[in-house]
């Protein structure tokens, strides 16, 4: 038989010093505080490319080069990518918390989610930091 201490009962010294984190709170914050930012990102950005324009027809190189000459969209695509990938990982790895029982099957799986993450957030940041919106032609309207 199992038995599990109250929620409240007092801890051991070695307890206490075990867990002064409470990393699933901070998750669970994180969850909630980046979902409803990520709401004002993501609505702001179909806005600005499909609703403010000539829609979804009118997205292509010279759009987003032209988005993107200004410091304030990089930004912006740049925070949607983190908050995004991040609470992407999140909910999976809470995912495979709940399902995945084997504790070796459990550490690949979140390990995996960690690469990926981090891979995409490799590119997706040189993407964004790194882009020229006037690599060969200085004629754009947009790189004067």
């Amino acid at each position: 038989m199992t038995t599990i201490d109250a929620p409240r009962a007092p801890q051991t010294p070695a307890q206490r010093k075990k867990s002064r984190t409470n990393w699933e709170k901070w998750g669970w914050m994180y969850m909630r505080i980046s979902g409803v930012v990520l709401v004002v990102l993501i609505f702001g950005h179909l806005f600005v490319n499909l609703v403010q324009g000539d829609g979804i027809k009118a997205v292509d190189w010279a759009f987003v080069a032209g988005k993107w000459a200004s410091p304030f969209w990089r930004i912006w695509d740049g925070l949607m990518l983190w908050l995004a990938l991040i609470h992407g990982g999140n909910g999976m790895r809470t995912l495979v918390n709940d399902y995945a029982h084997n504790q070796t099957i459990n550490r690949v799986l979140k390990w995996g989610i960690l690469l990926a993450v981090i891979i995409l957030l490799i590119l997706g940041t040189y993407t964004v930091t790194a882009f020229d919106p006037c690599p060969t032609d200085p004629s754009l309207s947009f790189c004067k």
